[in-house]
Order: C-alpha cells, then sequence, then structure tokens
C-alpha cells in the first residue's frame, strides 16, 4: 500500500513513517501544504493521511479541493483539535476518516487497513491466487498450506503483483509502488527481486504463479 503523510510536525512525522515503513507501507511524506496538495494532485495513493493545521495550505482546503476534482482517494484528518465544529465540517467536505492528536500509531493502521479494504471492495484482509494465500494482517503467507518466509520487500512485491491477477505490471510501476521511488531505468533491482520472490514462491510446484511477459514486465497468473 502506499500512502501519501501530509504532516509539518516532524516529531509526529518521524515517527509514523518509520511505523508505517516497519509494517510494509510505501510512504511519502509533504511538509506543507502546497506540498501536499501537489503530491496529492500528481501522483496515486491508496490512503492519504492529512493534518489540518499545515503552513501554505489548510488540510481542509486540499480536502476540498480533491474532491471537487473528483478524486476519491481515501483521506485520514488528522488535527491536535478535537472540536465538534472541526470534525463535522472535515466529514461533510468528504473525509473518511478522523484522528485526533495525540494518538496510536496502531489506531492509525487499523484505520487505513479499514479504508483500504472498503474501498477496494473487500472486506477480509486474505489475497488468494490458486494455493497461494495470503494473510494481510499477520503478513503470513502460504504455498499448498507450506509456510512461506518471505522479507518485507518480497511480501510487499507479492501482494502488488496478487492484487491485479493477469495484469501485466511495468518495472517502472513496480518501483513506484514497491519501493516507493524511481531508478535509474537501467537498474535490475526488480528482476532480482522477482527471482528471489519466484524460488521460494514457484520452485517446487507445477504451476508458476509468477510470469514474465517479455518486453513489458510481470504478472501473477490469473485463476
Amino acid at each position: 500500500m502506499k500512502v501519501l503523510l501530509v504532516e509539518d510536525e516532524k516529531k509526529i512525522s518521524d515517527f509514523v513513517v518509520r511505523g508505517l515503513k516497519e509494517q510494509g507501507y510505501v510512504v511519502e511524506l509533504a511538509e506543507d501544504g502546497e506540498d501536499g496538495y501537489i503530491h496529492a494532485t500528481s501522483q496515486s495513493y491508496d490512503v492519504i493521511v492529512l493534518d489540518i493545521m499545515l503552513p501554505g495550505r489548510d488540510g481542509l482546503s486540499i480536502l476540498k479541493s480533491l474532491r471537487k476534482s473528483g478524486n476519491t482517494v481515501p483521506v485520514i484528518l488528522v488535527t491536535a483539535r478535537g472540536e465538534l465544529d472541526e470534525r463535522l465540517e472535515g466529514l461533510n467536505l468528504g473525509a473518511d476518516d478522523y484522528l485526533t492528536k495525540p494518538f496510536y500509531l496502531d489506531e492509525l493502521i487499523a484505520r487505513i487497513q479499514a479504508l483500504h479494504r472498503r474501498s477496494s471492495g473487500k472486506s477480509l484482509s486474505m489475497m488468494q491466487v490458486g494455493d497461494l494465500v495470503v494473510n494481510l494482517s499477520t503478513r503470513e503467507v502460504r504455498r499448498d498450506g507450506e509456510l512461506v518466509e518471505l522479507t518485507t520487500r518480497e511480501f510487499n512485491l507479492l501482494e502488488y503483483l496478487m492484487r491485479s491477477p493477469g495484469r501485466v505490471l511495468t518495472r517502472t510501476q513496480i518501483l513506484e509502488h514497491v519501493w516507493g521511488y524511481d531508478f535509474d531505468p537501467s537498474t535490475n533491482v526488480v528482476d532480482v527481486c522477482v527471482q528471489r520472490l519466484r524460488k521460494k514462491v514457484d520452485a517446487g510446484h507445477d504451476v508458476h504463479l509468477i510470469e514474465t511477459v517479455r518486453g513489458a514486465g510481470y504478472r501473477m497468473r490469473k485463476e
């Protein structure tokens, strides 16, 4: 999952970014309202965590502009103030959820997961392609019932492929969603990670789930 955090308080942004990355999220940080708006309108995210009180442009203004332009990305508003009027204004403008500072990181993560499931139409935290099953909550992977041990990067890559079975994902798309930033186009980091993932997921099985589309990219085999 790719998350945009728009937060100007460094202490908060540091622990949120670190905590989300430890859970396997790809996180981008914007430290003022103008930069946050540019990120939100120029790239795609699964969830935006948006502080209301920001330098340059406030969070409610950003939210209003996003919804007016038809952008339906799930948004969690965050503020140090807990007045009812402000909460109602944010929800009426199209916010999907609301958190008041200080908050627990576990609560933020739970809300992000709930919003993502809701927006993707998935009520469960399980993904399955053939005999490959992934539990998004526990980050447990099993193939034909056998536990598969993956690194955080390998898990994120597998999840990204499994979200769109049959769809060809280019190396550029994979770099953006799994690594969170651009590499030199000539790098083979995606190919290396795919090879490692294949050895763990497909080795020893008659049906290989991770397919190479020559000259295009990779895809998860569609049942």
